[in-house]
């Protein structure tokens, strides 16, 4: 990190203006709405987040409420804000962005509220790569970067010293990861690898990883006539090796979305490529010891590799409350930023430091050192960017993950080759943005 001199005397003077603006006045107290996807240990942090944030001041009381998978969450509040009910406070998956930036009346600006509130607020105190994939091509920040992870590779220790297998020396490439599962299959691993959210891990941050790109106009940055491009010689060959995979025993499909976490914590499956957030799951429920490594790539691939993609989720507030309703919003966006808080916040489940403070705060805890591997998350996403890595931002992107599940799981059952496959779902999710563009160019 750049600056640190600087960065920690900014985290200085937020921490005092925070202290100052969190201080509030004796009044009723004004109830937050937040609505949001975490289940299990990750509900329970979000709980704990809000019971610190209200036993901090008077004046508001953030109250959570679980409202089902990220889809869920997101239908449940568009069906709301149309009843004139809607949250304060929306968590939104990274899928949902461009849909969320689109519906410009349903929204307002986390700048625009920070503002107005008279809140600590510098869009440049957070990690870059995350803050930017939230904000405008006007440079103004839309929604509040609450929990973003990027993809990992997670692998059991146990498993890999009865495979013969090093457990201080996990596979980094591709080629490694299929002469792993191969020795773990031998060793009468019945799941040797397995991966959560395909899309994302093998096609998304796949694409960034290589410095190839996913979808046009840098992935959709650039504009809504973007169009897919992930049937490319790359993407083609990396599927038929995991097809391989698949018909041998090697890779063992669990199903969708986070199914396969799962599996994984229970010590099922071997290895998994999924988000860094499953990182608290494995540490509190795991009875077997594990590691953390980079997401595995191709040597022979020219500029790999670059960078991984964020997933996760933003925090977006609803347009429709009062002004002092988003007072409380600002004082609980800001005690989130706080360098202490998010790096509690980073520390317990894995999921991106929220600020480059909190960042530095953690390296200097010792926390990286006495939990190797919880950097690996961070160090992948504080590379330099280029347009084919920076993120991807798609209209109907929700619709389009849920198309290549569909095609993908035609292959791994063996019904289907990987091209036609990739060239099925690339036809299908183009029509999805035709769609998406069509509706926002009135």
């Amino acid at each position: 990190m750049k600056s640190k001199r600087n960065l920690s005397a900014f985290a200085g003077a937020m921490t005092l203006s925070l202290g100052a603006f969190l201080g509030g006045s004796a009044q009723a107290q004004t109830e937050i709405q937040w609505w949001h996807a975490m289940g299990g240990a990750l509900g329970e942090w979000v709980n704990d987040l809000a019971k610190d944030f209200n036993a901090s001041q008077t004046t508001y009381k953030v109250v959570p409420t679980f409202k089902g998978t990220y889809d869920e969450a997101m239908t449940a509040a568009i069906a709301a804000f149309r009843a004139g009910n809607a949250p304060h406070i929306l968590q939104v998956f990274e899928v949902g962005t461009a849909t969320m930036m689109a519906s410009k009346g349903a929204i307002q600006p986390v700048a625009g509220v920070m503002k107005s509130a008279g809140a600590p607020f510098d869009p440049n105190a957070y990690v870059p790569a995350v803050a930017g994939y939230y904000t405008a091509p006007n440079g103004e920040m839309l929604s509040f970067p609450f929990n973003s992870s990027t993809t990992v590779f997670h692998y059991n220790k146990d498993a890999f010293k009865a495979a013969g297998l090093d457990p201080e020396k996990p596979p980094v490439t591709w080629p490694e990861v299929m002469a792993a599962a191969a020795k773990l299959k031998a060793s009468g691993h019945a799941c040797p690898f397995t991966t959560s959210w395909v899309s994302w891990t093998q096609l998304e941050s796949f694409s960034a990883w290589h410095n190839t790109e996913f979808a046009s106009k840098g992935n959709g940055m650039q504009g809504t006539d973007a169009r897919l491009t992930f049937n490319s010689p790359l993407h083609v060959k990396h599927i038929e090796n995991l097809a391989q995979m698949a018909k041998k025993g090697e890779f063992v499909y669990k199903g969708r979305g986070n199914a396969a976490d799962a599996v994984f914590v229970s010590g099922e499956c071997a290895m998994i490529t999924g988000s860094s957030a499953l990182y608290g799951n494995i540490k509190r429920n795991a009875k077997f010891a594990s590691g953390i490594s980079t997401l595995p790539y191709y040597a022979d691939v020219q500029g790999a590799p670059q960078n991984t993609v964020i997933g996760g989720a933003s925090l977006w507030v609803m347009s429709g409350k009062k002004a002092d309703d988003y007072k409380g919003v600002a004082q609980f966006f800001a005690f989130l930023s706080k360098p202490e808080e998010a790096a509690k916040s980073h520390q317990r489940t894995g999921y991106l430091p929220l600020t480059i403070a909190s960042f530095e705060l953690t390296d200097k805890s010792g926390f990286y050192k006495q939990n190797p591997g919880t950097e690996v998350a961070v160090t992948q996403m504080i590379r330099k960017t280029t347009d084919k890595s920076r993120g991807i931002r798609l209209g109907n992107f929700v619709q389009i993950r849920t198309i290549i599940d569909e095609e993908l799981e035609q292959v791994w059952s063996g019904k289907v080759a990987p091209k036609v496959a990739l060239d099925n779902a690339v036809k299908r999710g183009n029509e999805q943005l035709e769609r998406f563009q069509k509706a926002n160019s009135r």
